[in-house]
Formats: structure tokens, sequence, C-alpha cells
């Protein structure tokens, strides 16, 4: 049986007018550096790496036709929207108030559609927040703690970051919790429950009971 070649999304190009004040927005915001090239004739290239992403953005001199400011909504996915929302604008971003879809879906490009605050039910996928670079280009916070069916390996478990890790051991405990109330005794077996409850909310399968 022949696999399709694994086709990994490695870096983004963002169209901005000033390489120089791009990058102390990026920087403020602590994402990684992982190159800063100086190139003959002045210009400057850069590649960031938000925290837990294996994608990064490239901005620099002379990488894209693209006008400044002409990439919108570019999604970052976190595990909890406003604590994300309180690190944005402890660094001095701009965010916008955490928002959901006014019609209970998950319409986060039409500002007519945005309804104040998280998700009522904090649904996965239906809790967002915007915010722009000096240039304008637009991203998108969505916040996501347990995946639709198909969308990862189930055969695989990973995090990006001890802070998803955390919180993702914080939802299992509280679920566990739940579990044990319903048991009415103490899960001695709770080592493989937690293991089995984070397995399925990432890979999108039924949680167990």
């Amino acid at each position: 049986m022949n696999h399709p070649i694994d086709m990994k999304l490695e870096a983004i190009v963002l169209p901005v007018a000033d390489v120089d004040r791009a990058a102390a927005f990026y920087g403020q915001l602590g994402w990684r550096v992982d190159a800063d090239i100086r190139t003959e004739g002045g210009g400057r290239i850069l590649q960031f790496t938000p925290p837990g992403s294996p994608c990064s953005i490239l901005i620099g001199t002379g990488l894209t036709p693209s006008a400044p400011g002409s990439t919108q909504f570019v999604h970052l996915i976190v595990s909890d929207i406003e604590a994300a929302r309180a690190e944005l604008v402890g660094k001095g971003v701009d965010a916008s108030e955490v928002f959901h879809d006014a019609a209970g879906g998950y319409n986060r490009f039409d500002p007519a559609a945005r309804a104040s605050g998280p998700d009522p039910e904090r649904r996965s996928y239906a809790s967002f927040l915007t915010f722009s670079d000096p240039d304008g280009n637009g991203w998108v916070l969505q916040e996501i703690t347990t995946r639709f069916e198909g969308r990862i390996d189930t055969g695989a478990t990973g995090y990006a970051s001890a802070g998803d890790l955390k919180d993702a051991l914080k939802r299992a405990a509280a679920a566990h919790g739940e579990h044990e109330g319903r048991i009415g005794a103490p899960d001695a077996d709770w080592p493989d429950w937690y293991a089995a409850y984070m397995v399925a909310e990432q890979s999108g399968v039924p949680l167990p009971t």
C-alpha cells in the first residue's frame, strides 16, 4: 500500500513594510527567533516561531510581492483563550475581546456575527479573539481542547508545550473526579483512566465515563 508523502507546513511569509518594526513586534510577543539574517544592500530576513508551534513565520526584505498587511486570519490554537488574551495584553498587544459566533456556529470571520465572551458552553473550536501586527496582518486565536474526530492520527498523542500538557491534565483530573463520583469509590486505576481520556480528547473519539 502506498502512503502519501508527508507535507508538513513549515513557514508562512508575512508581508511587512518595515522589517525592523515587525521584528520588534513579534519579538515582544516572545516568539522564538530562529534566524536573523542581514542581506546585501541593507536587507533583513527573520524567522519567528510561536511557542509550541511546528510552523514558523518569515518576514523580510523582498520576500513576497503581496502588499503589507494583506495576510489575514492566520490561526493560532490555544487551550485557554482567556489566559492567552491576558498574556497578549500583558505584552502590550491590542487584542480584541474574546468572542463567539452569536448563531452558535464557528464563524470568526464576520465581525457582525460575533457575540461577546467565550462560547457559553465552552465548546472546543468555538471561542476566538483577534489581533494584528503593525502592518495589519491579522491573527485569530482559537480555543481547541478536544479535536473533532478524524483530525489527528488516533495512534499518536502529543502536546506542543508543558502548558498544553498541564491544561490537559487539569481537564482529565476534573473529568476523573466526576467518574469517581459515578462509581462511588476511589479509582485505583486512575493512571490508565487519565491516559485513555487524554488520548481520546486529542483524537476526537468518545471520552471515557
